[in-house]
């Protein structure tokens, strides 16, 4: 059953408008073609310090991909594009690429290697804003809000 996913997308290394655009494409052949995707916003580095500023986007795809096939693919996509680590248990750092899994569908899943909506999406200005500014009138799953409702809030 074809569900719509939204991911967050973002990077502070490199030329981040062709890591995005990459990222995007690479996407679009694994998952099929990109529905819609925000506008690139720049943002400060969130939860840990760095001279580097991010490129931050949201796109959007109707997939039929199993969650956790989801989380491998985006995982494939993030090494194949540059990125060597990922940050765990709080410990950010710079990257060439990030992919996070926003929210598939109305889906809720909690488990020990995906968590969906994304548990810190709500808190984040550089999800909500490109998130709202394509999906404005979502409703966050666990939450019961709007998107643009949880931007407010932050």
């Amino acid at each position: 059953m074809t569900k719509r996913l939204y991911l967050g997308l973002g990077t502070n290394l490199g030329n981040k408008r062709e890591n995005l655009t990459r990222a995007i494409e690479a996407l679009s052949l694994a998952l099929g073609k990109c529905v819609t995707q925000s506008s690139f916003i720049e943002t400060e580095p969130w939860g840990f310090e760095s001279n580097n500023s991010f490129l931050n986007c949201v796109a959007a795809f109707d997939t039929d991909i199993a969650p956790l096939e989801l989380l491998d693919t985006t995982e494939r996509i993030e090494r194949m594009l540059g990125r060597t680590q990922k940050s765990q248990d709080g410990n950010y750092h710079d990257r060439v690429i990030d992919i996070d899994i926003l929210l598939y569908g109305d889906n809720i899943i909690e488990s020990d290697r995906l968590t969906i909506p994304h548990p810190l999406m709500h808190s984040r200005t550089f999800v909500l804003e490109p998130l709202a500014e394509i999906a404005p009138d979502t409703i966050h799953p666990l939450l019961g809000k709007k998107i643009t409702e949880l931007l407010d809030e932050v």
